[in-house]
């Protein structure tokens, strides 16, 4: 087992850092489901013209598609990386987390990209 000769050394490998972005994205993503609750039902108990209305400018706001690519983004990356703890939780690949991990985020970069062609042309 590797040992660190001080507190600065765990934030230089890999997985403190996937750590820290997966309760980053975590958070993020209970704020978003929360916010989206509260939006969402106040504007439907306000009757479906308020409804319709908020829903509409939010389709059609480019910064609602900027913010939806964010949100993709965390949900692939903590995804993505709860499949790999969940690997490690059940024994698997526990020696090769780093491989593991660049994998898993190579292929989120792959949906990624590919929902960024698919996208991109909404919003420009």
């Amino acid at each position: 087992m590797y040992t660190f000769k001080n507190r600065s050394q765990v934030w230089d490998t890999v997985g403190m850092w996937a750590w820290l972005f997966h309760r980053i994205t975590g958070l993020a993503l209970v704020f978003y489901i929360i916010l989206h609750i509260v939006l969402m039902g106040t504007s439907l108990l306000r009757g479906p013209e308020t409804f319709n209305s908020v829903l509409g400018f939010l389709m059609g706001s480019t910064l609602f598609l900027i913010l939806d690519l964010l949100l993709a983004a965390a949900v692939l990356y903590h995804g993505l990386n709860g499949i790999r703890i969940l690997l490690f939780d059940i024994g698997i690949g526990f020696k090769r987390q780093k491989e593991i991990f660049w994998v898993l985020m190579a292929a989120g970069l792959v949906i990624y990209l590919f929902l960024l062609w698919r996208v991109l042309p909404e919003i420009f």
